[in-house]
C-alpha cells in the first residue's frame, strides 16, 4: 500500500464571517467525510487547516505576501491516506466537502 496526500483547494472565504451554526455544519460535514476514510482504515493523518496568511519565496530571493495572490482558490488543508493505487486514492476524494463548496481535491502520491 502507498500513501497519498489529498490537497483541498476551495474558494477563498473567511470563516470569521460565518455564524457559529454555519461553521459547525461545515465542520460536521468534514468530520463525517474524514471519519469515513478513517473507518476504512485508510487514514494516515488528518493533517490540519492552513492559515490564510503566509509568504511565497521565489527565485532570486523574491518574497511576496500571501500564497493566494494570483488565484481564486486557496489551499485550505490536507490529509494523508493509504491506498493501493492512485485510482483508489482518487476514489477516496469523492464526497469531499471542498468539492461541494466549488473547490477541488488534488491527489498526489508521496515519494518515499
Amino acid at each position: 500500500m502507498s500513501e497519498f496526500m489529498l490537497l483541498f483547494r476551495q474558494p477563498s472565504f473567511e470563516t470569521g464571517q460565518m455564524s457559529p451554526a454555519e461553521f459547525a455544519a461545515i465542520a460536521s460535514r468534514w468530520q463525517a467525510w474524514v471519519g469515513g476514510i478513517e473507518a476504512e482504515g485508510k487514514l494516515v493523518s488528518r493533517g490540519t487547516r492552513l492559515a490564510t496568511e503566509g509568504k511565497v519565496v521565489r527565485a532570486n530571493g523574491l518574497i511576496t505576501d500571501g500564497p493566494f495572490v494570483e488565484i481564486k482558490e486557496r489551499l485550505g488543508s490536507f490529509v494523508l491516506v493509504r491506498a493501493n493505487s492512485l485510482d483508489e486514492a482518487t476514489a477516496l476524494a469523492h464526497g469531499c466537502p471542498a468539492i461541494a463548496a466549488g473547490g477541488s481535491v488534488e491527489v498526489r502520491p508521496l515519494l518515499v
